[in-house]
């Protein structure tokens, strides 16, 4: 959920002095102590009874693999009954903080206009970890979408925590308010709505970083619905807040694992420090998978990238704060193009259908706060506005083209 500005001068002034502080008061740390999975571990690690609840952002998991080779027609079309022999439309919902308003827009706009496709697969990145459920779900949940990115305001994500509390915690802020506003929106009711569609082959993704191991974890939201796990609920909650988690800015989310029979836990935080979006793992042979389900057509792509993607001129201060500020700002938006160029060349190696949207650069309101609900609204309604239309969706990324 990047971009979330708790206005950088004041967190990264200070960041730096409590890091200063920190060296010296570092025995008074009040962090919890953690039982870290062992490194030898890593390959057995799992949710107990929900083998395919989540996988690494680089591979193709060996258990998917296996399974799907093994499958006949008639699994097929048991398994997937959603996917099998019927078009593919698959949508990716990037990170961007309060920006996120502008893909929640684009979803209402694109069910108003009368063209807007049932996703086999959703993906979700941070801020995109909150739109994602509902973009999944269908139209029906398009007031649910509405009223989380134009009502939420900077208080119901994060409250800043005080100096003493930075230098004895492990981020700058707490995300209570946001745990409570995941809860409120993602109730059993929800979840279980998100199980049938699992049962039917469709899938909801949501992408994390295991700190850790410093690799990205793509979650199988569908699997953890649709599984008996007596804690599916929270953990599908603690996997959305992990996504958003902010590096410093706000805590890690730590989440429960076992392997070779012993309880240990992973460090978890915003799927944006590995990608600000995706749509599968490049070492998967998608070709081969939308061919034995028989998709009809080429399979669509569609990438919702909450942010701006050309360039803003905006002269810096020479000074510590404005220079890191904008430093971080430039390395987002480049890191989002480069995650937009391999979703292009996928589509292009496996024949799929490569459509982007982004934030034009004509929109030039400018927020008070982190989550500022009158910029998320004027943001969600030029969105709506753009899709209601019919919204002229990039078929390159940007730059691709040749200029004449």
């Amino acid at each position: 959920m990047h971009t979330i500005n708790f206005h950088w001068m004041k967190t990264l002034a200070k960041f730096v002095f409590a890091s200063v502080m920190l060296v010296i008061i570092t025995a008074c740390s009040s962090t919890p102590e953690r039982n870290i999975l062992p490194v030898n571990l890593i390959s057995q690690a799992a949710i107990p009874g929900i083998p395919d609840a989540r996988f690494w952002g680089d591979e193709w998991p060996t258990f998917s693999l296996e399974r799907f080779n093994s499958y006949t027609d008639a699994d097929l079309k048991k398994h997937f009954s959603s996917s099998y022999d019927s078009p593919h439309n698959y949508l990716a919902i990037s990170g961007g903080g309060a920006n996120g308003a502008f893909g929640a827009g684009l979803l209402a706009g694109w069910t108003a206009s009368g063209n807007r496709p049932v996703f086999n697969m959703v993906t979700g990145v941070s801020t995109g970890a909150l739109s994602a459920p509902f973009a999944f779900l269908g139209a029906d949940y398009d007031d649910e979408l509405t009223k989380v990115f134009t009502t939420t305001s900077t208080k119901d994500i994060a409250t800043e925590r005080s100096l003493i509390g930075t230098l004895l915690s492990d981020s700058l802020a707490d995300t209570e308010p946001l745990k409570k506003l995941i809860r409120h929106y993602i109730t059993p009711e929800i979840i279980d709505a998100i199980a049938d569609e699992h049962q039917k082959g469709r899938r909801l993704f949501i992408g994390t970083v295991n700190l850790d191991a410093a690799r990205s974890v793509i979650w199988n939201i569908g699997a953890i619905a649709a599984s008996d796990y007596p804690d599916k609920h929270f953990l599908i909650h603690e996997v959305m807040r992990a996504s958003a988690a902010i590096p410093i800015a706000f805590p890690p989310v730590i989440i429960p694992v076992e392997a070779n029979g012993q309880r240990y836990d992973e460090m978890h935080v915003d799927g944006g420090t590995g990608s600000q979006v995706f749509v599968y793992p490049a070492a998967t042979n998608w070709k081969e998978i939308t061919k034995k389900l028989k998709a009809k057509g080429r399979p669509q792509v569609y990438v919702i990238r909450n942010a701006f993607l050309e360039p803003d001129y905006n002269g810096v201060v020479r000074s510590l704060m404005p220079i890191a500020g904008r430093s971080i700002d430039s390395l987002i938006r480049t890191q989002g193009i480069g995650d937009l160029y391999q979703i292009y060349a996928l589509c292009k190696r496996d024949d799929n259908e490569f459509n982007l949207a982004y934030i034009p650069s004509d929109f030039t309101e400018v927020p008070t706060e982190g989550f500022d609900p009158v910029y998320m609204k004027k943001l969600y309604e030029r969105g709506f506005n753009m899709a209601v239309k019919g919204y002229p969706w990039t078929h390159t990324p940007p730059g691709f083209d040749i200029q004449h």
